[in-house]
């Protein structure tokens, strides 16, 4: 018993004298060379982080449309699943370094051959034609982590569950921007549908007023025609905007996790807008606001680790199996200690000479898959900053959009009263009036397309520059 206790003594301390000896490179973040600046300067509002987006949202309507996506949308479901999955096998890789123990219990009987000897002996001995064989063992199994294998392991699941949980941050991230560009869609269809209904009733009036002219021969057939044509243009943006309405409000139900059914909603487009309260920052910031950034940067951590265990493969592994039981031929004496007493040592060095360059290529894939995760990781940091330009862009231009359409706009319903009471008195014709009506109608539908624009190109930076999801 000294013997077996010193033999896996001695293979222990051999086992932590040689485990220094790890094999995979550190982690390091590969360089970007991010600019010193946005192509466009972000609007200061206030020197804090970006705001959450219970808060970022004011519309009370929409924040419980986003609760209840963030809820229950499916996509959302099986990232949490996921996240859980990998959670459990972290858990896992920070039990490697313990041993493996297994109890073995069985009972055989072989009836031997009479003209064997053991047939023979069998017989003579135990005054029988069979022998049974009674054993309970307890074996012990234990990998020394020489190269560290265990410690980049643990590092590789921890990475992967880090990403995952990044991972679901940008999807519900990317949820709640979605929820809330399709609330805005809804309401800038339901104010063409009131543009709509307003021009309706104005090419109703004209109407009327260039049929009492026709009757009394001050106009020919063609204006009362041309008339009626611009009331029909107005009309057909009305059943089409209810399809448009049904079909957002089914896309929105999905989304949040339901059948299709009415949406609610309330105010209009300015009284949806958002706070637009975003941070002072470089680019450099995006790192670690970004979750998909974040995520991208873990997928680099968990292929460094798989390069440091493919590389620990082609080297020697040592293990330990001691194990200890009973053992008999009768059931009776099974468990008679001593005399009943298995005792068994073994250790094993195991180095891969020739695998047919299995592990010599899978190292190298290895390395490969991490330079693959470097390049994405650049990829994404190029991308992360180019959504912000672009979403500067669009929110700073929108902004100059709704100057000149409001101008245009105040201009186009001076010219349309005006046309309306020169054709009453004969200075202008009916195509004047139905031309002034028809562009009214034009710049009150383009200004409702430039402030969803705007709203979407907000909603897009706040997401961009790493908000949305409540830490």
């Amino acid at each position: 018993m000294q013997f077996f206790n010193r033999y896996i003594l001695t293979g222990v301390l051999a086992a932590a004298l040689l485990s220094s000896c790890a094999v995979g490179k550190k982690y390091t973040r590969p360089e970007v060379n991010l600019p010193e600046k946005f192509r466009e300067e972000v609007t200061v509002t206030a020197d804090t982080v970006l705001l959450p987006w219970r808060t970022f949202f004011k519309d009370p309507v929409l924040i419980g449309l986003i609760e209840k996506a963030v809820t229950k949308n499916n996509d959302i479901a099986v990232a949490i699943l996921n996240m859980k999955q990998l959670e459990r096998s972290y858990q896992q890789a920070k039990l490697e370094l313990l041993p493996t123990v297994d109890l073995s219990v069985g009972a055989t009987r072989s009836w031997l051959s009479k003209n064997s000897l053991n047939g023979s002996l069998s017989e003579q001995f135990i005054g029988t034609s069979y022998m049974d064989d009674y054993s309970a063992t307890l074996r012990v199994s234990w990998e020394a982590d020489i190269w560290g294998k265990a410690k980049m392991q643990k590092e590789g699941a921890l990475a992967n569950y880090f990403a995952q949980k990044e991972n679901l941050s940008a999807l519900k991230t990317r949820i709640i921007v979605q929820v809330a560009q399709a609330y805005y869609s809804l309401i800038s269809l339901d104010e063409q549908m009131k543009v709509a209904v307003r021009n309706v009733e104005l090419g109703d009036s004209t109407v009327k007023m260039i049929r009492m002219q026709y009757a009394s021969a001050q106009v020919n057939s063609l204006a009362v025609e041309q008339a009626e044509a611009q009331k029909k243009t107005a009309e057909l943006l009305i059943p089409l905007a209810k399809q448009n309405i049904a079909i957002q409000e089914n896309a929105l139900s999905i989304l949040c996790g339901s059948y299709p059914d009415a949406i609610a909603r309330a105010g209009s487009l300015s009284n949806a807008t958002p706070e637009e309260v975003f941070p002072a920052g470089v680019p450099a910031t995006l790192l670690s606001r970004r979750p998909d950034v974040k995520a991208a940067e873990y997928a680099i951590v968990a292929s460094n680790a798989k390069s440091g265990l493919a590389k620990a493969a082609m080297y020697p592994t040592l293990s330990l199996s001691p194990s200890i039981g009973a053992n008999s031929f009768k059931f009776n004496t099974w468990f008679n200690l001593p005399g009943s007493l298995i005792k068994n040592v073994g250790a094993n060095l195991t180095q891969p000479i020739f695998q047919k360059k299995q592990l010599k290529t899978s190292y190298d894939i290895a390395v490969l898959e991490q330079e693959k995760m470097a390049t994405q990781f650049k990829q994404s940091v190029l991308t992360a900053v180019g959504e912000v330009s672009d979403a500067l862009a669009k929110s700073k231009h929108a902004d100059e959009r709704l100057e000149l359409i409001a101008q245009k706009k105040a201009s186009l319903t001076k010219a349309t009263k005006d046309a309306m009471l020169l054709y009453k008195s004969g200075m202008a014709t009916y195509l004047e009036v139905i031309t002034a009506q028809n562009n009214a109608l034009q710049n009150d539908l383009e200004a409702v397309t430039i402030k969803l624009d705007k709203l979407n190109a907000v909603t897009d930076l706040y997401r961009a520059l790493g908000g949305g999801v409540e830490k």
